[in-house]
């Protein structure tokens, strides 16, 4: 009888003190970006949060522009783990100057760049097109999937940071009156998958697209080069509704972890610890995300690929009794 009231007492208190841990870590929602990338840092934050520090973490679906603004005016999601702030302008720069939204970390620690890009091959078959005016005077090698006679430029989807510039340097540049057409995609998926279809067909297109993915492994692209003006950027490039935009272009981008005032406010000083400490390079993140592609998986199927097979990476994000934790449940 006592070794069983010996045992009911350990097991309440192991209870109690899950209880405890999730209390004190409490509820987190964390946002998910469509693209591979932001999908597995995500899923793996999520992993880390609800098995290695006892929080009720939860993901829910978001593009940029309007889940940065939710973040600021409405305290929701907590977290968002892969951002570029320099791409968001106004939105994030008013909201992160009245406090309510902070950068917490780093989520890919070399960044990332965006542009517009063309197939390797029709780069190598063409040396003299290295720039985006360049391009754009030769309509004829990029044409367009629906009407061949006019060059196209495949924009992302509606929402995306990246989709506003494309539309704003398409209409600086009047690509309308000079044979190009601009060809939008509902989806991430889309986006891939014009891409995809253009380059098995050896077809020439031009391509709102980003570095580091795995899509660029798969199907080599080149980069047309750009100026860019940080003025210009904060003006209009960057802002949906400016009229009168100016050629301007990508920089190299920051991939940051942005968080609420409320949570940045409640966050355990462990947590805090983690995502400060927690980032990967393009190259480690490419392979997962290679992985992802070939397995056809999810964020939270790469996330645990990588927990399971790249301990030499994020064990050195936490402590050594939680990295036991996240192993024991990677399993």
């Amino acid at each position: 009888m006592k070794k069983m009231s010996l045992m009911l007492a350990t097991a309440g208190a192991l209870m109690a003190g899950t209880a405890v841990a999730n209390a004190a870590c409490g509820d987190v929602t964390l946002t998910e970006f469509s693209w591979q990338s932001a999908q597995a840092m995500t899923n793996v934050d999520q992993f880390i949060l609800q098995n290695g520090f006892g929080c009720n973490a939860t993901i829910v679906a978001g593009d940029t522009v309007p889940t940065i603004t939710a973040m600021i005016e409405k305290g929701q999601p907590d977290l968002s783990s892969e951002n570029t702030p320099s791409l968001l302008g106004d939105v994030y720069t008013k909201g992160a100057a009245e406090g309510r939204i902070s950068q917490i970390g780093t989520a890919i620690s070399d960044g990332q760049v965006s542009g517009w890009y063309i197939p390797k091959y029709l780069a190598d078959a063409h040396p003299e097109i290295k720039t985006v005016d360049d391009a754009i005077k030769h309509p004829e090698l990029f044409p367009a999937p629906e009407d061949e006679s006019k060059g196209g430029v495949i924009q992302g989807p509606q929402g995306w940071g990246d989709t506003v510039v494309t539309a704003q340097l398409y209409k600086a540049l009047d690509l309308d009156n000079k044979g190009f057409t601009l060809v939008p995609s509902g989806s991430a998926a889309a986006l891939d998958g014009a891409i995809a279809k253009a380059y098995e067909g050896k077809k020439g297109f031009i391509a709102q697209y980003w570095a580091p993915t795995s899509l660029l492994v798969k199907y080599p692209m080149v980069r047309l080069e750009m100026a860019h003006d940080d003025a210009e950027w904060a003006r209009c490039t960057s802002k949906q509704d400016c009229p009168d935009p100016k050629p301007n272009y990508w920089a190299q981008a920051e991939m940051v972890t942005l968080a609420s005032k409320g949570f940045v406010d409640r966050m355990e000083p462990a947590v805090k610890d983690y995502i400060a400490k927690r980032s990967w390079t393009q190259a480690e993140v490419s392979e997962v995300m290679a992985w992802m592609t070939d397995n056809q998986a999810n964020g939270a199927d790469g996330a645990k690929w990588f927990l399971k097979n790249k301990a030499d990476i994020w064990t050195k994000w936490v402590p050594a009794d939680v990295a036991e934790k996240i192993k024991a449940a990677a399993q």
